[in-house]
């Protein structure tokens, strides 16, 4: 069977052709500004989301309103916005390794919480092994429980650049831990340390490890930071709690790092070193009924 074609008319033509040539037009154009902003994203280097989204911010305020909402009766004076800017008006504007400590100061300042008296537990090498501790039995309280410690727990990297406004959070943009000594990182959590130290009160306990040849290592923040801060009267007594695991245990209560321990501390606190086994901590952590003092 033929086909048989319709005439278009010559007008109705030409405004086809027209309306064709201007989509064409207006495709082409945003091709081109699509590539002119890949090609300068590209020259600048990698963009990390908090650039784009203030994911970084986000996350840290979050976090302190989650913190405020489940501590109310020792933390409801805090405003997060606030806290938010006194933290990064800390490393903001900065070159990434001249943040120092006191740079830190307005954050102590901006942040109102309830000391833990009695109930105050350090660590040093006992990390994770602590942590599962308090969060398990409830019985003590460690920097990472407090506000700021909540804040900025496992947060690894965090930075500026002198003269911006950006917060960087990557591994090649912000120094790592030891990469220098003024990173915002390590002074970070050198202030943190310092004023949780300084808000001891009571009978106050620290997890060292027992495995190591070492406990009290002098390079550590609990060495070169936190025991510095114990003063009494506020402070009554330290109890070190050796975590031993039979075996593979390289040091007691005897060792000569506990000794410089105790000559390091403020003559007026009592100290008391025991030696207790890891299987009956976590005896404790796996029965959290259990009272706070009998897991050692």
């Amino acid at each position: 069977m033929a086909v048989e074609y319709q005439q278009v008319p010559s007008g109705r033509r030409r405004r086809n052709l027209l309306v064709w040539g201007v989509s064409v037009l207006l495709v082409a154009t945003l091709i081109a500004v699509s590539a002119s902003v890949a090609v300068a994203l590209w020259s600048s280097g990698p963009v990390s989301s908090d650039l784009l989204v203030g994911d970084f911010e986000s996350t840290i305020i979050g976090r302190c309103k989650a913190y405020l909402a489940k501590n109310k009766e020792d933390s409801s004076k805090n405003d997060c916005e606030e806290v938010w800017k006194a933290f990064s008006g800390a490393y903001l504007g900065k070159d990434p390794c001249e943040v120092s400590v006191e740079a830190y100061d307005p954050l102590m300042r901006a942040v109102s919480e309830r000391p833990a008296c009695d109930r105050m537990l350090f660590w040093s090498k006992t990390r994770d092994f602590v942590h599962d501790f308090t969060a398990k039995t409830k019985c003590q309280l460690t920097l990472e429980d407090t506000l700021l410690g909540y804040m900025m727990n496992d947060q690894t990297y965090w930075c500026s650049e002198k003269g911006s406004s950006v917060t960087f959070t990557e591994k090649g943009k912000c120094p790592g831990w030891d990469e220098c000594e003024r990173n915002p990182m390590k002074s970070f959590w050198k202030r943190a340390s310092a004023a949780f130290a300084e808000s001891a009160c009571g009978d106050v306990a620290v997890m060292l490890n027992g495995s190591i040849d070492t406990p009290f290592a002098p390079d550590s923040i609990f060495a070169s930071v936190e025991v510095k801060k114990f003063h009494s009267p506020k402070m009554k007594a330290l109890k070190v709690v050796l975590v031993t695991k039979g075996k593979d245990d390289k040091a007691n209560c005897k060792n000569k790092s506990l000794q410089n321990l105790k000559d390091a501390l403020d003559p007026r606190l009592s100290y008391e070193c025991l030696e207790v086994p890891q299987s009956k901590i976590i005896d404790c952590t796996s029965h959290p009924d259990k009272a706070c003092g009998n897991c050692w």
